[in-house]
């Protein structure tokens, strides 16, 4: 390998991405787009993109934009002579990955973007790469027979290994979490990117035809594209009085089925009115497409289901073409119900030509012209780079003010049990200047004395995530000069611990509220100077997706064990709603309490859920009103169907679920618990189930749902993002700084 070349000069903080699709950059089709539109999307949001090729460049069709890009690196196995042993068909997915570990050697980069679920699977074995992968998903399973134990195995180690996992829809990304529990938190957002050149064609306002009805396919030729059908379309407009030509642009034939192959290549040989232009330039296929009426993108049945987003129907709009395409959930969002050049579920070619005969009418295509153009607007460079530039911010963030990464703080996590700590230890061990390693006990007493003693003497600040054994153990061994944090949640509040603990040795006990801030305080009589309250967090940017119809009809609750959680209560709430209307029902996305023994076998926590779920039978109000989903991680997704989440327990530290419900654009139900209304405003606050009931139904019934949901999300944004409660976090870690507190009730614009 030439060691000797010089990569691009880094722009914007310096950041560095390598980028590998396992795609045939020569050939002219979405997955090539892809490759050059995500290193175009990174070079605009300010990283240093090197684009590893497959194969050897025969045509710079894609390629030479990028060289033209003083920010873009192409690297040319063939060409440089990278690797022995390369064959005809580009590199294999095994000697993809071994480039690419061999190149990040050399130039060490901030993230790796792959594509091509093979490369994935060997690219997640690498230890190398594992961590720093963007794995780009598209040729994955997209129902549930194809969800095979095997792809779940494949696509959770992919998951686990990668630090975002990039979804084309929103529909595959809720239906990967669904799947893959270890794809939750990861799983982000990226549409297909339409780039067009500033200087690239537009098409002419639809006007009368002033000759034949000019349609235009740009892509591969492949069965289930619908292709093959799509050369008999000028004959059966012919047919109904409208003169058609057929312009087909691309050079790649599928060859899984050779009868299949001739086919199609003697169709685009010899078919009166067709046109077949073959591979040509990106730019001479954009200037073939504006000159034409409307754009083809109908394909066989069986794609209906897909998850993914055609890049050809974004490119096609964004010139103004108007695009004949399937009709389902995922394109009626993108058009809307209405789009008058649908195709119908199963639509044969004569049903397609019906269509297209409609297309004549200038005013019909102008219509459909303008909605294409308006969808496509949401997928340009620049909502793309501003994608990236938030996913770079939050995966390569800049050191705190106040370190060295020269001379890192050394940091020192420690608890039996993180998991309300991973997004927070994820966050502060990616920062620059702060070394953090993990403590992790084995339970609440048990843990490894040796490494924990030679953690305590190592750390600068060491942070106890629970108020228990840890942290005494910690307390007992901290050095002159160390820093100790304990975080108290509800559960060790009223054990012993507390009252054990040395508090001169604290310099700080975190509580996420303030009324258990004052609670602390008075039950462990500790000075009011070191409790300090620093919230919890809320992923805002996971929790923000699209509501699903109907949502508004929908109440929900997460976790309804042990009986203290209320469910009655909930039961109540809607009993009260489905009086009024029958369209309110109740999802439950929970763990049931015979699942936790502890609880089980309380008498009195079995006798209360009998009596419920029995009520629950028995009142035809609620018997078919009510949803139990199951217990996991995938609460974004679930939370598009829910328009209001409840919290009607008798008592709560913090009570995560309305604020995440809020986050993802529905309202809080909150029941006056003791501190609600420290970390709640007022107007989502209700002293009873009746009273409850009743601001819900005003609030669908007088159409103020989405006005609510704005406040509500504004609301939590504002006080208990993900980011802020990590700046908060540190700040107390770096340089002991007291967080601000929370201030509720206060105009926060929506």
């Amino acid at each position: 390998m030439d060691d000797n070349r010089q990569g691009p000069e880094d722009p914007g903080r310096g950041l560095r991405a390598l980028v590998y699709g396992d795609v045939d950059m020569n050939i002219m089709d979405g997955s090539a787009v892809w490759a050059q539109s995500m290193v175009q999307a990174l070079a605009a949001a300010g990283c240093a993109p090197t684009l590893l090729l497959k194969a050897e460049v025969s045509t710079d069709r894609l390629t030479a934009p990028l060289e033209r890009d003083p920010a873009v690196a192409l690297r040319r196995p063939y060409e440089e002579r990278l690797l022995d042993g390369l064959g005809p068909r580009g590199l294999t997915p095994e000697q993809a990955v071994e480039l690419m570990e061999r190149l990040d050697a050399r130039e060490r980069f901030d993230l790796v973007v792959v594509r091509g679920r093979r490369l994935a699977v060997l690219a997640a074995q690498s230890e190398r790469l594992s961590g720093r992968l963007w794995t780009y998903l598209t040729d994955v399973p997209q129902s549930v027979p194809e969800l095979t134990a095997g792809a779940v195995s494949e696509l959770t180690d992919i998951a686990v290994a990668s630090r975002f996992l990039l979804c084309q829809t929103e529909e595959l990304r809720g239906f990967l979490e669904g799947a893959v529990p270890a794809a939750c938190g990861k799983s982000v957002l990226f549409p297909p990117v339409v780039v067009l050149e500033q200087d690239a064609p537009r098409a002419r306002p639809a006007a009368a035809l002033d000759g034949p009805l000019r349609l235009v396919y740009t892509g591969k030729f492949a069965p289930r594209w619908n292709t093959l059908e799509m050369a008999g379309l000028p004959a059966a407009l012919a047919e109904r009085g409208v003169p058609a030509e057929l312009h087909m642009v691309g050079d790649k034939v599928h060859r899984d089925s050779p009868e299949w192959a001739r086919r199609m290549s003697k169709a685009l040989e010899g078919t009166e009115g067709l046109v077949a232009h073959g591979g040509v330039p990106r730019a001479e296929a954009l200037r073939l497409a504006a000159d034409c009426h409307v754009g083809l993108s109908w394909r066989d049945e069986e794609m209906d289901a897909s998850l993914e987003l055609s890049t050809k129907v974004l490119e096609m709009g964004a010139l103004g073409l108007p695009v004949v395409l399937n009709r389902t959930p995922m394109h009626e969002a993108l058009l809307g119900e209405d789009y008058p050049l649908f195709a119908e579920p199963g639509a044969d070619a004569e049903e397609v030509a019906d269509a297209l005969a409609l297309a004549a009418d200038p005013a019909l295509r102008a219509e459909a012209a303008e909605r294409c153009r308006a969808a496509a607007a949401r997928f340009t460079l620049e909502r793309a780079a501003e994608r990236l530039g938030s996913l770079l911010e939050a995966a390569c963030p800049g050191g705190p003010e106040g370190t060295d990464p020269r001379r890192p703080l050394k940091v020192v996590i420690a608890g039996h049990d993180l998991k309300f700590f991973t997004r927070l230890a994820e966050h502060l061990t990616s920062l620059p200047g702060l070394d953090v390693r993990l403590d992790e006990w084995e339970s609440l007493r048990a843990h490894d004395q040796y490494r924990s003693r030679e953690l305590a003497s190592w750390a600068d600040v060491v942070i106890c995530e629970w108020c228990g054994p840890n942290a005494l153990f910690y307390a007992e061994h901290k050095r002159p000069g160390q820093r100790l944090l304990v975080r108290l949640h509800r559960f060790e509040l009223y054990a012993e611990w507390p009252r054990k603990l040395d508090i001169e040795k604290v310099d700080a006990v975190i509580c996420v509220s303030p009324y258990y801030a004052r609670l602390t305080r008075e039950l462990a009589g500790w000075p009011a100077d070191k409790v300090v309250v620093l919230p919890n967090w809320v992923d805002t940017e996971q929790l923000d997706r699209p509501k699903l119809p109907g949502a508004e009809y929908t109440l929900g609750m997460i976790g309804i064990a042990p009986s203290r959680k209320r469910i009655d209560r909930g039961l109540e709430v809607l009993r009260e709603l489905r009086r009024r209307d029958r369209r309110f029902t109740l999802a439950v996305k929970s763990k049931q309490p015979w699942d936790y023994w502890w609880i089980w076998n309380r008498p009195e926590e079995r006798e209360y859920y009998e009596r419920a779920y029995r009520e629950l039978r028995r009142d035809p109000l609620l018997a078919e009103g009510v949803v139990f989903d199951p217990f996991g991680p995938d609460v974004a997704a679930w939370l598009r169907r829910i328009g209001f989440t409840l919290s009607t327990s008798d008592d709560e530290s913090f009570h995560l679920a309305p604020a995440e419900c809020a986050a993802s654009g529905g309202v809080p139900a909150v029941l006056t618990w003791p501190g609600a209304d420290t970390i709640y405003s007022r107007r989502w606050l209700h002293e009873d189930p009746a009273a409850m009931a009743e601001a819900i139904h005003a609030t669908v019934a007088e159409g103020r749902f989405d006005a609510a949901r704005r406040a509500a999300r504004a609301e939590i944004r504002e006080n208990y993002a993900l980011d802020k409660v990590c700046r908060m976090w540190t700040g107390l870690i770096v340089k002991g700084a007291v967080p601000e507190p929370v201030v509720l009730d206060r105009p926060v614009p929506a």
